[in-house]
């Protein structure tokens, strides 16, 4: 410890990268897991960076598809340091953040990525749109729970993952298009 290996592989950024947040239920939803493992790797490959919840079931999922595709793995965690909260971080996840804010943690997730991919989950997924729409951030809905938003907000329902990547691709696109951003408008607080 406390050497460098000459041979380790250097983080390399060539461009700002794009943080892609994909939100979902930490319960293991057999019918989800394949679409939020295939949505982390999509990411991943177009060299975006993952943030999550950082926990267990689709949050785990999305990690592993990001993590083998050689991407980078951020996970917003619920717990501090010293109150270790099963499954949390998973083994996926490159980048910890310890905020021992529980469900307020929402805010970060909701707020710190670019876009925001909601998949499935219950009403802390719920809170992560609401707090996304809230400042503007675009948010992609793919078997998320059912609700109803005014026709001005960002949100985009999606009925599979090949659509999801699609329109993902077209937000973020429309990111690099806008030096102001991602959003289409921001609403006042």
């Amino acid at each position: 410890m406390g050497q460098l290996n000459n041979d380790a592989a250097a983080l390399s950024v060539q461009r700002k990268p794009f943080i892609v947040g994909v939100m979902g239920s930490h319960k293991e939803e057999p019918s989800v897991m394949e679409d939020a493992r295939r949505l982390g790797e999509a990411i991943a490959r177009r060299g975006h960076v993952l943030l999550t919840g950082g926990g267990p079931g689709l949050m785990r999922a999305a990690s592993e598809g990001a993590y083998r595709a050689g991407g980078l793995v951020i996970g917003i965690l619920p717990n501090d340091r010293r109150r270790i909260l099963n499954g949390y971080p998973n083994e996926f996840v490159h980048i910890p953040i310890y905020t021992g804010m529980s469900d307020a943690r929402n805010v970060i997730n909701a707020k710190t990525p670019h876009m925001l991919v909601a998949l499935n989950g219950s009403v802390g997924t719920l809170s992560e749109i609401a707090l996304a729409l809230r400042v503007g951030t675009p948010v992609i809905g793919l078997h998320c729970p059912k609700f109803s938003l005014p026709e001005d907000q960002d949100f985009t329902p999606v009925a599979s993952i090949e659509e999801a990547i699609r329109e993902m691709d077209r937000i973020l696109e429309r990111c690099n298009d806008h030096a102001a951003g991602c959003a289409k408008n921001i609403p006042l607080l």
